[in-house]
């Protein structure tokens, strides 16, 4: 299957070509792999997705996960 996208701005390709280049990778490889891990990110809202999260982070308490969002918030 191929999939187009139209009017990228210049400074965007450039910055995809310079990633792909640093990963040894062509342009068109290098977008594959961006769009395969986007799609394997668990859709907003997925809630076994986020209780995976929940038990592989250690979270017992609210608190901890409020914290920790937070702190990402914070970061931004």
């Amino acid at each position: 299957m191929n999939l187009t996208i139209r009017n990228v701005p210049k400074d965007v390709v450039e910055r995809l070509r310079a990633r792909a280049a640093r990963n040894q990778r062509s342009l068109q490889e290098e977008l594959l792999g961006i769009i395969e891990t986007a799609a394997r990110e668990p859709a907003p809202g997925d809630l076994a997705a986020l209780h995976a999260d929940v038990r592989r982070l250690g979270l017992t308490r609210t608190s901890e996960a409020t914290a920790m969002i937070r702190a990402d918030r914070d970061s931004r």
